[in-house]
């Protein structure tokens, strides 16, 4: 895409009143004012869309073709990706022992990073896939990826004690350590992160390490990583265990395609339509707020309240782009019902929409989502160069996003007659 001057100008001056805005509503929020919005927290509670549209099928549809076989690749790249850094920890070791050589370490160190790149890209979509008591009230999707809670100093203490096998006193178990320890969040620094000297500022640091050498805290690492790779792959199973069952016909996902039968967690079908239409409303809280408004500094950030690089999501793999290109994927899925376009038998929320007679607000989520899809497959570079040197371009972005998600919470949850997440009531951004 091509910037013009006029269009850059009226960017930085939209940027200014997007910043004035956003002023102003903190002000209002601070005076104890309430906000009403015809979208809010119960709107459309409870009410149907007394159409003939078989929701039954639409929940079969993106259980069954998008959400489970998303949950059975990351299970299966959580696998591979532990067996990667594994092979690149022996080449490690043994050139520590002087029986491997430079290249062989190198080669095996970025086939590791790429099995952490390719993990990540389905974590990502698997991301848009969240269902509050199944995922995060339990704390399993933080053990598999933390963020935005990330802590290096911790990292690199759990380095040591993983090496020493013990922590306070106790044998080193790293199922009970804080997820900001582990995670692929954690697994990105130890590998993508070239400096060896700890992170740590505190009283607390790891003692003598960054008196080692550097072989030692290479491998000290690696070993470490290998661990973390171990954690997530053991998670992963978890999670595809509680979402489909020991069998794979069982867990939440028939909870899901059972709705509104007799003894159902979902009295109706609608209730579990609308249990997995909340799930997409992290492309608002997370993709839009999180990964781009508060890097730009429509947000406060570590830079205060302009642009920072340091704000972006991945900021050592600089896989943050990359990151919201898939969570831009993961909606497009939900909306055609599948992985892929064209499948005849699938339902998602574009055929719903449109069967309720609103083909306008289904063409125009899919066209903002393709444009918003093809805009963040276009940068040259990362996140955070980007936003040091054009920060205009990631603003279009910001503003490709916000297009679909403002559609969301209005005419999507309108003409379907959904209930608003509460965590996306009002519109302050």
């Amino acid at each position: 895409m091509k910037y013009s001057p006029t269009r850059s100008f009226a960017l930085s001056i939209n940027k200014k009143l997007i910043s004035v805005a956003l002023a102003s509503v903190f002000i209002i929020s601070a005076c104890g004012e309430e906000s009403t919005s015809t979208n809010g927290v119960g709107f459309n509670d409870s009410q149907d869309t007394n159409t003939d549209f078989d929701q039954g099928k639409l929940i079969t549809s993106i259980v069954d073709k998008v959400i489970t076989p998303t949950y059975q690749q990351f299970s299966s790249l959580a696998s591979e990706q532990q067996q990667a850094i594994s092979n690149y920890c022996v080449q490690e070791s043994a050139l520590a022992l002087g029986n491997s050589s430079d290249t062989l370490v190198n080669d095996a160190k970025v086939l590791a990073k790429e099995s952490w790149q390719t993990a990540m890209n389905s974590w990502q979509q698997a991301e848009m896939m969240q269902f509050s008591q199944f995922l995060i009230d339990g704390g399993l999707r933080n053990n598999i990826y933390s963020w935005p809670t990330k802590n290096t100093c911790g990292v690199d203490l759990d380095v040591t004690y993983f090496k020493a096998g013990s922590v306070n006193g106790q044998p080193y178990n790293i199922a009970t350590r804080t997820a900001s320890r582990k995670s692929m969040v954690a697994l990105e620094f130890l590998l993508f992160s070239d400096n060896l000297a700890h992170t740590c500022t505190g009283s607390t640091v790891p003692t003598q390490w960054n008196n080692q050498t550097e072989q030692y805290r290479k491998v000290a690492r690696c070993e470490f990583a290998s661990e973390v790779a171990a954690d997530i792959k053991n998670n992963a199973i978890e999670l595809l265990t509680a979402w489909q069952g020991s069998d794979g016909t069982g867990g939440y996902a028939a909870k899901l395609k059972s709705a509104g039968t007799v003894g159902s967690d979902f009295a109706t079908q609608h209730d579990a339509v609308n249990k997995l239409s909340d799930a997409i409303f992290y492309l608002d809280n997370f993709t839009k707020d999180s990964k781009l408004a508060k890097p730009l500094g429509l947000f406060a950030n570590e830079c205060g309240s302009q642009a920072c690089p340091e704000s972006v999501e991945s900021n050592f793999a600089n896989h943050s782009i990359t990151n919201i290109t898939n969570n831009l994927q993961a909606l497009k899925m939900f909306m055609q019902g599948s992985l892929t376009a064209g499948e005849t038998d699938a339902l998602g929320f574009s055929h719903y929409l449109t069967d309720v007679g609103d083909e306008v607000t289904a063409a125009t989520i899919n066209d903002h989502l393709a444009l918003a899809i093809e805009e963040t497959k276009n940068y040259q570079q990362s996140l955070a160069s980007t936003l040091a040197n054009d920060s205009d371009k990631v603003l279009v972005t910001h503003g490709d996003v916000k297009n679909i998600t403002d559609k969301l919470k209005s005419d999507f949850i309108t003409s379907l007659a959904l209930e608003l997440p509460k965590t996306s009531a009002g519109d302050n951004d």
